[in-house]
C-alpha cells in the first residue's frame, strides 16, 4: 500500500511541462504603390541568443510553374540563414500561400511545441516585397506561459500590427 503513492509522484514526475496553446494575427497592409505584390513572409521561433529554435510558416508564391517562387525565398535573409536554405520546400504544414492585404491569423496548439523547453523566445517575423521593401519584427516571450497574455509589435510600412496570443492550456 505505500507503493502507491510514491507510483503516483513518479507518473507526475514524468509528465510533460505545462502544455499551452499560440495565436498569431499579423496585418499585410493595402499599400498605394504603382506595382504591388504580395509579400513573402517568415514566421519562426528562436531564442534571445538567435539561435533558430522552430520554424511556424513561410509565405511564398506556391502557385508558380516549376517552383519558381521558392527562388525568391532567399530574400528573406534572416530566415535564409538561420533555416530556410536547409529545408526541402514545399514543407507540409509549414509552406503556404502568399497573403493579400488584410489581417491573417494563425493558431498553434500545445502539440506543436511538444519539444519546446521552458525559457525565454523571440517570435520573429520577416517581410520582403518584390518592388517593395523589407522588415523584420520581434516578439519575446516566456514559454510556457503562466497565464495568458497578449503581446505585440508594429511594422512601419511592410506589416502594420503583429499580435502574439498565448494561453497556457488545461492538459
Amino acid at each position: 500500500m505505500k507503493l502507491l503513492p510514491l507510483t503516483a509522484l513518479a507518473g507526475l514526475a514524468a509528465s510533460p511541462a505545462l502544455a499551452a496553446d499560440m495565436a498569431i494575427s499579423v496585418e499585410v497592409p493595402r499599400l498605394s504603390v504603382a506595382e504591388y505584390h504580395n509579400p513573402y513572409i517568415a514566421f519562426w521561433l528562436e531564442t534571445p541568443e538567435r539561435a533558430h529554435v522552430q520554424d511556424l510558416a513561410v509565405w511564398y508564391d506556391t502557385e508558380m510553374r516549376d517552383d519558381e517562387g521558392e527562388t525568391w525565398l532567399k530574400d528573406m535573409r534572416q530566415w535564409w540563414r538561420r533555416s530556410g536554405r536547409a529545408l526541402d520546400l514545399p514543407v507540409d504544414g509549414l509552406s503556404r500561400p502568399t497573403r493579400a492585404p488584410g489581417t491573417h491569423e494563425m493558431n498553434f496548439s500545445a502539440a506543436d511545441f511538444t519539444d519546446l523547453p521552458t525559457g525565454e523566445y523571440r517570435l520573429i517575423v520577416e517581410v520582403v516585397r518584390e518592388v517593395g521593401g523589407r522588415e523584420m519584427l520581434e516578439i519575446p516571450f516566456q514559454w510556457p506561459p503562466s497565464e495568458s497574455q497578449t503581446l505585440t509589435a508594429r511594422g512601419e510600412e511592410e506589416l502594420g500590427e503583429l499580435t502574439l496570443s498565448l494561453s497556457p492550456s488545461s492538459e
